[in-house]
């Protein structure tokens, strides 16, 4: 085998390892929310209460997001998504063992622990295993299997809860994590990034940035407007997405009298039509070079399919392809959402701006359940997509000013 070929193969493993573990990551985003009819019953517990859940899980994992990328930076990646994979299994074990409401906090508490180390460590390993052609390649592979994670979720809680329990399913989904655990373990010697070497690239190029002169204050950042407009829209985006994940099923059961377990399946399919249309959004991105038109195109037919669930009016029978379109539309619009994250981040900083920016992600997974929940306790489920496509609606105006504000300039 030639040089290249050796590197290519190298690439390979650590992109499938790296793309394992992160759709393991999302997995886990959705094993809680299939089961809430079945906590619901059985612990007697309201749409708030299991909507709050889901927002601690997301708090929690909101702050360990900021503090891991230090702690990567410390002792390198490697050991960090060991932890992480490892407090995700554990927080199946816990929500498999659940006697109340208290349990189920813990379990969501653990599982935001492990959660937040995931961007930290993906992006550190891809940045510095990759070799450079092979770059896009791994973000494609990163995001896609985050989407499948989604989607497995779902079928695989549900499916082993009509089969067996509720507890079986937690129980499963910790094993599954558990095994993941052990095929990073045995494939350790891919996973080991030099710290001590991305400490001498980092300062040599802030010296290349900033040559002889001070350093600019690390919170410089924080002044670009167009930083704070990426937040909103990664906050809104999952705030809708997230909510859309929790409390489907149940609306859909109210609104349309669909089943449960079937609604159920619609998250797979939302989650399968994200995988296929980050996979085109990626093509289109590079082709049109207008990542606001695409999101505002893309967010207005979603808008007006949320709407239309709302009214009640829509045959059951086309009510899968609606979930199907939505997430291709989410996945399509997902590319160019990166890349105006790109254009708003200044050279020497996108550590510290994509921590911010990211850390929007969590908060809207937070909050989003959390409201809808109420919604949802008040017997207005209708409430629920209007809700949603409001979400949407707002995001569409934070393309543009980011796109017209002037943010090339270093900090």
């Amino acid at each position: 085998m030639t040089v290249a070929q050796i590197r290519r193969a190298s690439d390979v493993r650590v992109i499938g390892l790296i793309s394992l573990a992160h759709g393991s990551s999302h997995f886990f985003h959705l094993v809680l929310p299939p089961m809430f009819p079945w906590l619901k019953n059985e612990f007697a517990l309201s749409y708030a209460e299991l909507g709050l859940l889901m927002s601690i899980f997301f708090v929690v994992s909101c702050i360990v997001q900021a503090a891991s990328g230090f702690l990567v930076d410390r002792i390198g990646a490697r050991p960090v998504l060991f932890a992480g994979v490892a407090l995700l299994s554990l927080a199946g074990l816990t929500y498999s063992q659940s006697t109340g409401y208290s349990m189920l906090i813990l379990g969501a508490v653990i599982a935001g622990l492990g959660n937040g180390v995931f961007h930290p460590v993906d992006y550190t390993l891809i940045n510095h295993k990759i070799s450079p052609p092979n770059l896009p390649y791994a973000y494609s592979m990163h995001g896609v299997t985050g989407y499948l994670g989604w989607a497995a979720a779902p079928a695989f809680m549900v499916g082993i809860a009509q089969l067996s329990d509720w507890r079986m399913a937690f129980l499963s989904a910790a094993a599954l994590e558990a095994l993941i655990l052990l095929i990073l373990w045995l494939n350790k010697s891919q996973l080991i990034d030099d710290v001590k070497e991305r400490h001498a690239q980092s300062h040599a190029d802030e010296q290349a940035i900033n040559p002889g002169g001070a350093p600019a204050s690390a919170f410089a950042f924080l002044k670009l407007p167009a930083v704070w407009l990426c937040w909103i829209f990664f906050f809104f985006s999952m705030a809708s997405t997230s909510s859309l994940q929790s409390f489907a099923p149940s609306g859909l059961f109210k609104v349309y009298q669909i089943p449960i377990d079937v609604g159920s399946y619609f998250i797979t399919l939302l989650a399968l039509g994200s995988a296929g249309g980050v996979l085109f959004g990626g093509y289109l991105a590079a082709k049109l070079k207008a990542p606001e038109r695409i999101v505002s195109s893309c967010l207005s037919v979603t808008v007006v399919m949320c709407l239309l669930l709302a009214t009640g009016m829509v045959s059951a029978e086309i009510i899968p392809f609606i979930f199907f379109a939505l997430g291709f539309g989410y996945g399509v619009v997902a590319p160019s959402r990166d890349l105006l994250v790109k254009l708003a981040t200044p050279k020497g900083v996108s550590g510290r701006v994509y921590g911010i920016v990211y850390s929007g992600i969590d908060l809207g997974a937070a909050v989003g359940p959390f409201i809808f929940g109420f919604f949802m306790d008040a017997g207005l489920p209708k409430a629920l997509f209007i809700g949603i496509a409001i979400f949407q609606i707002m995001i569409i105006p934070t393309v543009f000013k980011v796109s017209s504000n002037t943010v090339s300039k270093a900090v």
